[in-house]
This record gives structure tokens, sequence and C-alpha cells, in this order.
């Protein structure tokens, strides 16, 4: 299953919305990649098991299920988790590529590649399946940016982003 949706991260029409720097949201997407239980709901911990420049193999721990996945970065453009499949969790890929189509507009892409079948003969019980895990990524990433814009203005307490 291929899945993607655009995230608008400043919007120049709204000024209650508190707008991010392409750096800011760099540092987010960075912080995202190196701390990901700060973001991921029912992540136990995540151990970073080797790191070469801007690639990192990294080990997570959800109770007993281990996920291993690579994250490359791509400095201030995308970072791209590649999880391998198991016998027991479905592989695929997530980028999340930041789009800046002019000085004061701000997007973040989230583009999925999934090992799930999608075919035109989908039964109605897959198709269900299909919008149901759509519809947890786009929660989970909109989740993502709410955390980002937090931790970027300091309203978590603490703040990791500089």
């Amino acid at each position: 299953m291929n899945f993607e949706h655009l995230i608008q991260i400043n919007d120049p029409h709204n000024p209650l919305v508190a707008s991010l720097t392409r750096e800011q949201l760099w540092e987010g997407l960075v912080l995202r990649a190196e701390q990901p239980q700060l973001f991921v709901l029912g992540l136990d911990s995540c151990a970073i098991l080797s790191r070469d420049g801007d690639v990192m193999e990294r080990e997570l721990h959800y109770g007993q299920a281990v996920v291993r996945d690579r994250v490359t970065l791509f400095p201030n453009d995308s970072v791209r988790y590649d999880i391998l499949p198991t016998a027991e969790h479905v592989g695929g890929s997530l980028t999340m590529a930041i789009e800046q189509p002019d000085a004061l507009q701000l997007f973040l892409r989230f583009t999925y590649r999934t090992t799930l079948p999608e075919n035109d003969n989908a039964t109605q019980d897959e198709r269900q399946t299909h919008e149901i895990v759509k519809s947890a990524y786009r929660e989970s990433d909109i989740d993502t940016v709410r955390l980002i814009r937090q931790y970027a203005h300091g309203r978590t307490g603490e703040s990791p982003l500089h």
C-alpha cells in the first residue's frame, strides 16, 4: 500500500498558528529520529545500534516486539525510515520531506510505502483495513507536527530543540 499526505506547517493567513522556521522543523525531524520514544505511542525504547554519517541503524522495542530499521537523514530536506519486513511486522518505508514553496509557507510531506497488498479487486474488509491504516498514519503525523511545535516553542517543560 502506498499513501502520502501533506501537513501545512506555516499558514501566513492564520496568525493563530505559531510559525516554525525550516531549521526548527528540521531539528524536530532529527529529534524524532534520534529519540522516537518522545513521539511514538507504545514505543518503550530505542537503541541506536550504529551511526555512519547521516545513516542510523536502530532497534525499537514495543513490549516484547522488536523492530529494526534504518534511518537516513538528508540534511534540511528529508528523513527516510526503512523497516525490513519480518514474520511479525509489515515492512516498508516512510519519508518525511520538507517543502517550502515560498518564504512564508512551509509543509511536511509524509510518504508511506508498505508491503500491504493493494489492488483493484480488494474486498470490503481489505479496503476498510487500508483506510484504518491510513487514518492511523495521518493521526500519528499530525501528532508528530504538534510535538515538534511544542518542543520548538518550549511548551513541554523541557525543550530538546535549540
